[in-house]
């Protein structure tokens, strides 16, 4: 999301997502009554209220005594999708597969995206613990967003679950002959080797977002 969203009320975000999400949908701007319909506010006054505040804060221009004549001013205002954290990638918690449910579950910590960060795909995010990952610039606190899945190609950065160690990891998967190579990204740290009934893939990294 645009860092200057963080100025807004809540309403004015519902509303400027509305008018994204709208303009996006029928390719023209939404009349001040299907704002008030869309986005259940009790009173056209109060929609009109508070799109003076997006004019004044630069989010939208509208033309004087013109119906449907709202713009986006800032480029950079994007549809955002909320994605489930479901904890963290850390040695002795082994992370089941999200299920549908799990992806759209109210009592999951959520993270605000874009759909370019998400690359259109249905995602859920995981906290790092430890540098095994560092020169691939993943460290300690960041968050990795990843696509549910049970398998992927050499090379890819995925999370999986080692069975009989009852541990979770996130390193990159190449399978070698009889063995799969889990290859941390730091140069201090050997390569894991495991037999592939140990290894299930729970996700493909997608992003990462790092910490401040």
């Amino acid at each position: 999301m645009d860092p200057q969203m963080a100025d807004l009320s809540l309403r004015q975000k519902t509303i400027l997502q509305f008018l994204i999400e709208f303009m996006e949908d029928n390719q023209y701007p939404p009349s001040v009554r299907e704002i008030q319909n869309g986005c259940d506010i009790s009173s056209t006054s109060v929609v009109d209220y508070n799109l003076r505040h997006l004019e004044e804060k630069g989010f939208i221009n509208r033309g004087k005594e013109i119906s449907r004549s709202i713009s986006l001013e800032n480029n950079q205002i994007k549809r955002t999708i909320s994605v489930p954290i479901l904890g963290k990638i850390a040695a002795g918690v082994p992370l089941p597969m999200p299920s549908e449910n799990d992806l759209w579950s109210t009592d999951q910590e959520m993270l605000e995206l874009t759909e370019d960060q998400t690359q259109g795909k249905k995602v859920f995010a995981l906290m790092v613990e430890g540098t095994s990952m560092i020169d691939a610039l993943i460290n300690d606190g960041d968050i990795v967003v990843l696509e549910p899945t049970s398998s992927c190609d050499n090379g890819e950065m995925v999370a999986v679950w080692l069975k009989n160690e009852n541990e979770t990891t996130l390193k990159k998967f190449f399978h070698e002959g009889n063995k799969i190579r889990l290859q941390p990204m730091n140069a201090t740290m050997e390569p894991i080797f495991a037999d592939p009934a140990n290894v299930e893939i729970q996700g493909r990294v997608v992003t990462a977002i790092r910490s401040m």
